[in-house]
């Protein structure tokens, strides 16, 4: 390898931090077309997603939680698309016409799936997808409850997680209160969808394809992941 695997890391997560493109790398990293190679090839191999699994069962058993989670939290994100983005389906509950990023977290917001899809497929729709892929991966065995908001209280969704033996349980909103309203459990996803956006390239989607998105997404946890497992064992 004529390149240092740290140096190529520190290159794809300071593109997926502050969004460039990959001709625009600064010269201090390798070659962005040696660092492009490296990432599309370990996003061929579900590298950065086995990393991230990794690196979530570090982080839990170090907060002294089982390293698979029982419960989780299910909900999608909208977002707008460049001319090259992968998809460009339109979202007539948001006004928004691009991709849709479709989650499903934990209870401390960690990243256990992630699918990429139009953003004219709807949530109820999307969950089977969600489902099916969180129990290829096969973090899944402990899984007991999904919590979910209220546009996926549909039968679908129901019995999409009754296949692999998962409850979904609803939470809406009150109509006795007004305006903005903190949700039991339903925070944490939203949580987790504001640390990806932390990260310039997951403010839009300037991909061409979904994995090249699912794989910054994943990209984006290990990053956070990383950082607080070097803070904890200072």
């Amino acid at each position: 390898m004529k390149w240092h695997w740290r140096e190529i890391l520190n290159a794809i997560f300071y593109l997926t931090k502050t969004g460039c493109q990959w001709r625009a790398l600064p010269g201090e990293f390798p070659p962005w077309p040696s660092v492009y190679r490296y990432f599309a090839s370990f996003r061929a191999s579900e590298f950065w997603a086995k990393l991230n699994d990794q690196l979530s069962q570090q982080w839990r058993l170090r907060e002294g939680r089982e390293a698979d989670p029982s419960a989780a939290c299910i909900d999608s994100q909208s977002v707008k698309a460049s001319e090259t983005g992968s998809c460009h389906g339109y979202d007539a509950g948001k006004h928004i016409k691009g991709t849709k990023r479709h989650i499903l977290v934990d209870t401390q917001g960690l990243l256990i799936t992630a699918v990429v899809h139009s953003a004219s497929l709807q949530d109820y729709d999307g969950a089977k997808l969600v489902f099916d892929q969180a129990h290829a991966k096969g973090r899944t065995d402990r899984l007991k409850l999904i919590w979910a908001d209220g546009i996926y209280a549909k039968p679908r969704v129901i019995e999409a997680a009754a296949q692999y033996h998962w409850q979904v349980e609803v939470i809406k909103r009150t109509d006795e209160l007004k305006g903005f309203q903190i949700l039991p459990r339903r925070w944490v996803v939203e949580r987790t969808f504001a640390w990806l956006t932390h990260n310039r390239r997951l403010v839009r989607d300037y991909e061409r394809l979904t994995t090249s998105v699912e794989a910054f997404i994943y990209l984006a946890m290990c990053r956070l992941l990383l950082k607080r497992l070097a803070i904890a064992n200072l």
